[in-house]
């Protein structure tokens, strides 16, 4: 794990868990958090195109109800704040200064996709703000010297490409490969690794490639040009 992931869970754990002061002293905390309480904040999809991820912030507030009837962290509450973002960019936006701006959330926590975690990157890097275990893995988010305040969970969506390329030659070295990509830098990224996997033999293997938006309601012209194209294998 990159040293200012470390650092910044460390910082987390400590806010949330272990700061203490002598008797005497008077505890500092940044904003977010107290002797009481621990403010997060996240926006989910509850609505919209990326509606079926939204059962993940269900989960996790579930999971945060259940700690804070066990006496929560070292006696304090978590105070999960999380709103709908109908997977969109722009409401993601306004979300994220929602929570750090109104709400005064110690960190973010979780954020879903490529789209919207771009979209809020600059932001909550230039704020100091934490995100902590966004949820994706595009390439551009693994750089801690850009982006120090961005810690990303999911594991590489390039890497993630090559490992079905090396799949695809070890099961089916003969395969005629149609690819379906998610038209942003999820879909690109992984079309990536998949290409550099296959290396000499991607233009040889790959037979058609095509997108869709998260937000289009339907593919079928998308499935009727692969079924024309030949291809026996279908990556997405």
């Amino acid at each position: 794990m990159p040293i200012h992931a470390v650092k910044l869970l460390l910082a987390c754990a400590l806010c949330a868990s272990t700061l203490s002061t002598a008797a005497h002293a008077q505890a500092k905390y940044d904003k977010g958090a107290s002797n009481t309480e621990v403010k997060i904040g996240n926006s989910m999809p509850y609505s919209g195109p990326a509606s079926v991820y939204g059962v993940q912030g269900k989960v996790i507030s579930g999971y945060f109800k259940m700690l804070n009837e066990r006496n929560g962290i070292n006696g304090r509450t978590i105070n999960f704040l999380s709103y709908d973002d109908q997977y969109s960019p722009p409401k993601t936006v306004e979300l994220a200064r929602r929570l750090v701006e109104q709400d005064e959330v110690l960190g973010l926590f979780a954020m879903l996709g490529s789209g919207p975690n771009s979209a809020i990157n600059r932001y909550v890097n230039a704020k100091k703000v934490p995100n902590l275990f966004a949820s994706v893995g595009t390439s551009k988010f693994n750089n801690p010297k850009d982006n120090p305040w961005t810690v990303p969970f999911l594991p590489s969506y390039e890497v993630e490409g090559r490992l079905y390329a090396q799949n695809i030659l070890k099961t089916k070295p003969n395969a005629k490969i149609a690819v379906l990509y998610q038209n942003d830098d999820f879909g690109k990224d992984l079309l990536r690794g998949l290409k550099a996997g296959l290396g000499d033999k991607a233009k040889e293997m790959l037979v058609f490639e095509t997108s869709y938006e998260v937000s289009d309601p339907q593919i079928d012209s998308q499935i009727v040009q692969m079924q024309s194209s030949g291809a026996n294998v279908v990556v997405r």
